[in-house]
């Protein structure tokens, strides 16, 4: 079956299947390969994904309305692969157990794609999330303020996410408007991680995580 291009959704999907078979005491047998996980949640991942509503496939907490309960499903469109591959492991006992497992594994990952975003202003940390520094800090939004309406109509983000803020201080918030229009930001860097992946942001994160707050120089 052809595989779906990645999504957050299905990364989550795949992501709650490995914390089930991880929590399975058949998974914990001596014979079993742990470091071979990855590889068997992604494949049961692919061979189930395809099959499930579209509303499951493209849930979040903005269409949490919208998404089916997981007990109200059939799964009869499940490929026999994933049966036979949760059985052969031990998994379950046989193909209603396989369904009862995958099941569970939707509960999980609807809970988890569905939960409310947190609120921003309890992320705080002590130290700047570019430089390291325990220093005085300042929030910078990921999203630009002045691009919230536009992001919202062009469907960059969605609503819920428009607070998302990193917590820097001055000197690496002012660098970071400095390498980055708001529209790049907006669009590209709106999270900690994509702006960390820039290398003028790296070579700058090493610099300022040297220098000592509060002194003045030249």
């Amino acid at each position: 079956m052809p595989s779906d291009p990645p999504t957050p959704q299905l990364a989550a999907f795949t992501d709650a299947l490995a914390r089930r078979i991880l929590a399975s005491p058949g998974f914990a047998d001596d014979t079993d390969d742990p470091a071979g996980l990855p590889d068997f949640a992604a494949f049961l991942a692919g061979e189930a994904w395809p099959t499930l509503p579209a509303a499951l496939r493209t849930a979040s907490y903005a269409t949490r309305g919208a998404v089916p309960a997981p007990d109200t499903l059939s799964l009869d469109s499940t490929p026999t692969s994933v049966a036979d591959s949760l059985t052969s492991c031990g998994l379950c006992a046989d193909g209603d157990g396989a369904l009862a497992f995958l099941r569970r594994v939707l509960d999980d990952y609807v809970s988890d794609v569905c939960a409310p975003p947190p609120v921003w202003a309890r992320t705080r940390t002590t130290e700047c999330e570019i430089c390291a520094r325990a220093v005085p800090l300042t929030y910078h939004h990921l999203v630009p303020r002045a691009l919230h309406a536009k992001a919202l109509k062009r469907g960059w983000h969605a609503a819920e996410m428009l607070g998302a803020v990193a917590w820097l201080c001055r000197p690496c918030h002012t660098t970071v408007h400095g390498v980055a229009s708001n529209e790049e930001l907006a669009r590209t860097y709106f999270t900690v991680e994509a702006l960390l992946g820039r290398e003028d942001i790296q070579r700058w994160a090493k610099y300022a995580a040297k220098q000592r707050w509060g002194v003045r120089r030249g």
